[in-house]
């Protein structure tokens, strides 16, 4: 099921980073008005900002594209920065835009900032990112499932080794004792073998158990 967008920005934190006024003082205000706390950062002389600072949940970022990368490459982690970013464009020229893209922008204000464009803006930006995080995330989800899945195939061969079963009757008694450890699969399969300890399943599994799988 597909989140739905967010719509209403009340209590979260706007933080502005912008080399001039074009507009900036109307764009706080705008953004005062929709329930925003707003802050104008100042830029730090290395021009690259703590990102440790942002959280995703609470804050958006307006970057101005007149500015040499506030968020560096330290700042973006698979392929998200911290939070939503909106760029503040003055010059449209190829390598602004390609900066604050860099930087993970997700829309643009035009400058001199006019105040019928910033709702629109705001709400394209944060949704979008919220959208490619939400992608990323499950991406990340997938591949480190996929990564452990070679856990499950190890322990699978090692009850079968153990205990001259096949892998159907391996795989459903590893099942059940992940199920009863409350672990996913992989968490229970990553937990016995850097216990180096037999499953406890194919330890406790009694003949009789076993003759039960086979049906």
């Amino acid at each position: 099921m597909s989140q739905a967008p967010v719509q209403n920005f009340r209590g979260m934190r706007a933080v502005i980073f912008a080399s001039g006024d074009g507009g900036v003082d109307t764009l706080a205000s705008v953004l005062a008005k929709l329930g925003l706390a707003v802050e104008r950062a100042g830029v730090p002389a290395s021009a690259v900002v703590d990102a440790s600072a942002f959280s995703f949940e609470r804050d958006v970022l307006f970057v101005d594209g007149d500015l040499e990368g506030v968020l560096g490459a330290g700042a973006i982690a698979n392929s998200l920065p911290p939070a939503p970013v909106i760029g503040l464009v003055g010059v449209e020229a190829p390598s602004r835009l390609k900066g604050l893209m860099a930087q993970g922008a997700t829309a643009f204000l035009r400058k001199p900032v006019y105040a019928g464009a910033v709702y629109t803006t705001l709400f394209l930006g944060v949704n979008q990112y919220l959208q490619r995080k939400s992608l990323a995330d499950q991406l990340s989800e997938h591949q480190d499932r996929r990564r452990r899945r070679r856990l499950v195939i190890k322990t699978i061969v090692r009850i079968m080794e153990q205990h001259a079963i096949d892998d159907d009757e391996a795989y459903a008694i590893l099942r059940r004792d992940s199920m009863r450890s409350r672990l996913s699969l992989e968490d229970y399969c990553e937990q016995q073998l850097a216990c180096r300890s037999e499953p406890t399943g194919a330890s406790q599994d009694t003949p009789v158990e076993l003759t039960l799988a086979r049906r």
